[in-house]
C-alpha cells in the first residue's frame, strides 16, 4: 500500500470511528468534536494547558474518542510530560489500532524514557503498518539492540537497509549488532563500509580493529589503532586496545608503553588498569615459568587499583583470586 493510499484509508477508518461516535450519542459526540476542535486551534497556538483541559473533558464525555487521545498524547510529548504521553497514545492505539502515527510515536515516548522493550513493541506495530518507513525501522532496531534481543535488531536493521541502502548510520548499527553476534565477518564488511564513507571516523576504526582482533588479524588491527592515536593523540580508549592488540602480538614492553598513555589520559579507566597488569605479568616471565618480584609487585598494583575503581566489575573475582595467587 502506498503512502498516500494508507493515509487515505486511516482518515477513512478516523471519519467512521468519529461517525459512529456521534451516532452512539449525537449530543456528548457534537459536544466532544466541538471541544476537539477548539483544542486543535489552542495548541496550534502553543496554548498547550488550554488545549489539555479541552481535551481531557472531551474525553469524558466520549471515552472513545480515539482522536482526543492521540492529540493528548502529542501535546504531552511536547511539554516533556512523558508517562501521561504514553497513556494517552496507549489509549489512543487501543481505539483505533490502525494508526501509524500513534504507534510510532509511543515508540517514540518508551524510547526516551528508556523503557526500550515497550518501544520495541508499538515500533514492531508500527513496522507493520508502514513495512517501507525507514525511521520507525531503524527506531525499532535501536531499541531491540538496548535489550540484547540482537535477533530482532538485526531483523529491523537489515529491512531498514533494504528500505534505503545508503544511509550510513544504518551501516553502522549493523556492524555493531553483527558484533554482538559474535559474527565479526559480517562486523568487519560494515565497518568498511562505513569508513569507505567516513575515512577519518575513529571510533569506527577502533570498532573494526577489535573485531580483527577477534578474528586473529592483529596486524591490520595495529595499523588502524596506530591511525586513530595519530589522528587523536588524546584517545585513550584507542591506546588501551592498542595495548590489548600488543598483547596478542606478544609484545608486552609496547602493550606496557600503550597502557601507560592510555592512563596519562584517563587515569579512572579500570580497563586499562586490568590490561596493564596483565602486560607486566607477560613482562616479568621467567624461563621456569615464575614472574619476577618487580613485575609481579607492579601487576598487583594495578589490578587493586582497578578494584578500588569498580569493585563490581565483571571480572573482580578472577582479579582477587590473581593478586591473592601472585602474592603468594
Amino acid at each position: 500500500m502506498s503512502d498516500s493510499s494508507q493515509a487515505t484509508f486511516v482518515r477513512l477508518l478516523s471519519f467512521i470511528c468519529v461517525t459512529s461516535l456521534f451516532l452512539s450519542g449525537c449530543h456528548h459526540g457534537n459536544r466532544a468534536r466541538d471541544l476537539y476542535i477548539d483544542a486543535v486551534m489552542h495548541a496550534e497556538l502553543q496554548e498547550n494547558e488550554e488545549a489539555i483541559a479541552k481535551l481531557n473533558t472531551a474525553v469524558q464525555l466520549n471515552k472513545k474518542y480515539s482522536l482526543a487521545y492521540s492529540l493528548l498524547g502529542d501535546i504531552y510529548m511536547e511539554i516533556r510530560e512523558y508517562e501521561k504521553s504514553a497513556a494517552a497514545y496507549e489509549k489512543a492505539t487501543k481505539l483505533f489500532p490502525w494508526s501509524f502515527d500513534d504507534y510510532y510515536n509511543l515508540g517514540k515516548v518508551y524510547q526516551i524514557m528508556e523503557r526500550f522493550a515497550r518501544a520495541v513493541k508499538a515500533y514492531s506495530r508500527a513496522c507493520e503498518l508502514d513495512p517501507d518507513h525507514l525511521d520507525v525501522h531503524v527506531s525499532a532496531a535501536q531499541c531491540a539492540y538496548m535489550i540484547e534481543d540482537y535477533d530482532n535488531a538485526l531483523r529491523y536493521g537489515l529491512r531498514a537497509e533494504k528500505i534505503d541502502p545508503n544511509v550510513t548510520m544504518i551501516y553502522k548499527m549493523l556492524g555493531n549488532i553483527y558484533e554482538e553476534k559474535a559474527d565479526y565477518e559480517q562486523a568487519i564488511r560494515y565497518y568498511k563500509r562505513v569508513l569507505e564513507r567516513e575515512t577519518g571516523n575513529t571510533d569506527i576504526m577502533i570498532s573494526l580493529a577489535m573485531a580483527y582482533i577477534k578474528t586473529n588479524r592483529k596486524e591490520p588491527a595495529k595499523e588502524l589503532l596506530l591511525s586513530v592515536v595519530e589522528l587523536e593523540p588524546d584517545n585513550s580508549l584507542a591506546y588501551r586496545n592498542l595495548g590489548y592488540c600488543y598483547l596478542k602480538l606478544d609484545s608486552a614492553e609496547k602493550a606496557i608503553e600503550s597502557y601507560n598513555r592510555s592512563l596519562r589520559i584517563d587515569d579512572m579507566d579500570w580497563e586499562a588498569h586490568n590490561g596493564l597488569g596483565v602486560a607486566y605479568i607477560f613482562q616479568g616471565k621467567q624461563p621456569d615459568g615464575s614472574v619476577d618480584e618487580a613485575n609481579r609487585a607492579k601487576a598487583i598494583e594495578q589490578w587493586s587499583l582497578s578494584l578500588r575503581i569498580k569493585p563490581d566489575q565483571p571480572s573482580a573475582e578472577r582479579l582477587q583470586k590473581w593478586i591473592k595467587g601472585y602474592m603468594q
